[in-house]
């Protein structure tokens, strides 16, 4: 098990259209996410929303002018999965989130020794920025003993010295707290005591779909991203 505990990089909203998820943000917390870029070899793009802390939110959604010659692996964050699709027609969702590795330690590393807890490290860009991140061949959220389902993180390390939080605008949002619910609590519970990033989500058990909800202090009170 690592001695790191790891820290809370940024939350996901997935959505259909970029549109349709900065306007979901929008209504939800008071303030639009904005800038953001593409993701060429993933073939989408994001937009992003400052958090207090050194954290923020992204965006995503499939980017329809992406290269098609770029389709060698299946996008990231389950985008490509059928039932991804059918939720997403219902409107965008905190689909998902990231934890940060810290260096010295070493991401690449850290997965080749354990690759049946950790997914392949995919080198990602956008614009002046670069890093690392586990992305699982078939583009499946993270899971340990097929359990998973956006509850368990995914890491990343930032190869560039800038983290996006430091030049996105300030908004006046902060994240209070998050929360998953799984039907196999438990184990997700394993992985994420096993990675060091239990302290990050309140974990909760359920006997319906998986699902995830931010509580967010606003300028017009406490909100809930879900």
């Amino acid at each position: 098990m690592t001695a790191h505990t790891l820290h809370l990089d940024h939350l996901v909203v997935s959505a259909r259209t970029l549109d349709e998820g900065t306007q979901y943000v929008a209504d939800t917390l008071g303030v639009a996410p904005s800038g953001g870029g593409t993701h060429p070899s993933m073939r989408t793009h994001n937009r992003l929303l400052n958090l207090w802390g050194g954290a923020y939110l992204e965006v995503i959604a499939i980017d329809p002018d992406a290269d098609a010659s770029n389709g060698a692996r299946p996008r990231l964050f389950a985008l490509d999965d059928p039932a991804t699709h059918a939720r997403l027609a219902s409107g965008p969702y905190l689909s998902h989130w990231v934890a940060r590795v810290e260096r010295p330690k070493n991401l690449a590393l850290w997965q080749q020794q354990y690759p049946q807890r950790i997914s392949t490290v995919v080198p990602l860009t956008r614009g002046d920025f670069t890093w690392s991140l586990t992305v699982a061949d078939d583009g499946a959220f993270p899971a340990w003993q097929g359990a998973g389902d956006g509850i368990v993180p995914s890491l990343i390390q930032w190869d560039t010295p800038r983290h996006p939080s430091a030049v996105l605008p300030e908004t006046g949002l902060a994240l209070k707290s998050l929360t998953g619910w799984h039907p196999h609590a438990e184990i997700v519970a394993q992985q994420l005591q096993w990675l060091g990033a239990a302290h990050l989500i309140k974990l909760e058990s359920t006997s319906g779909t998986p699902a995830l909800a931010a509580d967010i202090e606003t300028p017009g009170g406490l909100r809930t991203l879900k």
